[in-house]
């Protein structure tokens, strides 16, 4: 019989076995390139080290986790990736939004991304590096808390501030909203102006502006456009926001809802 725990909102019951392995990667992964020890993970998921040490060896065998040459390191393994980039190319809408985020970035110059709301975060389906401003890691497949950039404030702002966190929230630089008032107040200037402004909130020296894809309700899909403050003129801003304006337009043209494909949840 299935290990089973406490009923979800579906009135199903949850597996703890799976519930426990799902947690374990999401650690593992959050961590990113500093590897975990047994002990540690034990600790952060409250399980014995004997059950832990089974379930790491069981997602080694298959992939999902990987070790170094002691066995006393752990980290994401590369099926956790193939599973990952599965999820992008099934995707009508990011499929459908590559070109026009080619399209942004060929006449802006910047770097274009395209997000989804998770949870209180954004995770990155799509990104166009801008030539004149290449970062090291690509952002596609991370995670910002909708906070503290341009496209997790712009669907915030699609949302009833009641649903904004109590707070305190975390910092990313000295210029985070940390309060639920301050978020609040900023989410009213982005309903006013149709756009959201990230000056240097999640990244010194990077301004970003948001504009959220209104092709289901409550909207999922943003687009942004992210400039280093060192380019970033009024008239160069006035460009970015007309033409990612224009991009917005054509992509929830092109992508209705339903997209005449499978309706995810």
């Amino acid at each position: 019989m299935a290990e089973t725990g406490d009923a979800t909102a579906g009135g199903v019951r949850e597996v703890k076995s799976a519930a426990r392995t799902v947690e374990l990667l999401e650690v593992l992964a959050a961590r990113g390139d500093r590897p975990a020890r047994l002990q540690e993970l034990a600790e952060e998921l409250g399980v014995p080290r004997s059950s832990m040490y089974a379930l790491l060896q069981t997602l080694i065998s298959r992939g999902w986790v990987r070790t170094d040459v002691t066995g006393s390191l752990y980290g994401i393994g590369i099926h956790a990736l193939l599973t990952g980039t599965s999820y992008l190319d099934s995707d009508p809408r990011v499929r459908a939004a590559r070109p026009f985020l080619d399209e942004a970035s060929q006449a802006l110059g910047e770097t274009v991304h395209l997000g989804r709301l998770d949870g209180h975060d954004v995770a990155y389906l799509a990104t166009r590096e801008s030539h004149e401003y290449l970062r090291t890691i690509s952002r596609v497949g991370r995670r910002l808390p909708a906070h503290v950039g341009a496209l997790g404030k712009a669907l915030l702002a699609e949302r009833p501030d009641a649903e904004l966190p109590a707070g305190p929230y975390e910092a990313l630089t000295p210029n985070t909203h940390t309060t639920r008032e301050s978020l609040a107040a900023d989410l009213a200037r982005t309903r006013e102006r149709g756009y959201s402004v990230d000056r240097e909130e999640g990244v010194l020296g990077i301004v970003g502006f948001g504009f959220v894809l209104r092709y289901e309700v409550p909207a999922l899909d943003a687009v942004s456009c992210s400039v280093p403050v060192a380019r970033l003129t009024r008239d160069h801003e006035a460009r970015i926001v007309a033409v990612m304006r224009e991009i917005r337009g054509k992509l929830e043209a092109t992508i209705p809802a339903g997209n005449g494909s499978v309706h995810w949840r």
